[in-house]
């Protein structure tokens, strides 16, 4: 999805913890990234951060825009292209710091993270990215940031 046709994004706050089965659960969520994933393989935490140090990351982190997950994908490590899935949490979510209160307010990227599993489901394969000029201007932007991750 192109950065320039924007997006209206409900806020919230939500400090404690989402369970699996809360009433995110029927909502649709999404993981970017460059791994070539099928439907039924897990998105485990343990990974390098494709921010900061670049240290295994202890969480795994979902969206429920398809905005996000874009960023998500072009933002992501590797020499793949990017993809974009359609997962599943397998426990419970929580707001992502990194996105949300700590840095900006309420959640306008429905960006969650969790220390459980994601479970592929399916892929979004018609979605556009952003320029390479701003897909540049926002690494610039976050070099030196290093993700909450405790």
């Amino acid at each position: 999805m192109d950065a320039s046709r924007g997006s209206a994004v409900a806020q919230y706050e939500r400090s404690e913890p989402v369970a699996a089965i809360d009433d995110l659960s029927s909502q649709r969520f999404y993981h970017g990234t460059r791994a070539d994933l099928k439907p039924g393989d897990l998105v485990e935490a343990g990974r390098t951060s494709n921010y900061g140090r670049r240290n295994k990351t202890t969480y795994v982190y979902l969206t429920g825009t398809l905005d996000a997950a874009v960023w998500g994908a072009e933002l992501a490590l590797g020499e793949g292209p990017g993809r974009i899935y359609v997962v599943e949490p397998t426990g419970p979510i929580m707001d992502d710091p990194n996105l949300t209160n700590t840095r900006y307010p309420g959640n306008p990227t429905k960006s969650y993270r969790s220390r459980e599993p994601l479970r592929v489901t399916g892929e979004v394969t018609d979605w556009w990215g952003h320029s390479p000029e701003t897909v540049q201007a926002m690494k610039d932007g976050i070099r030196g940031l290093e993700p909450i991750d405790d």
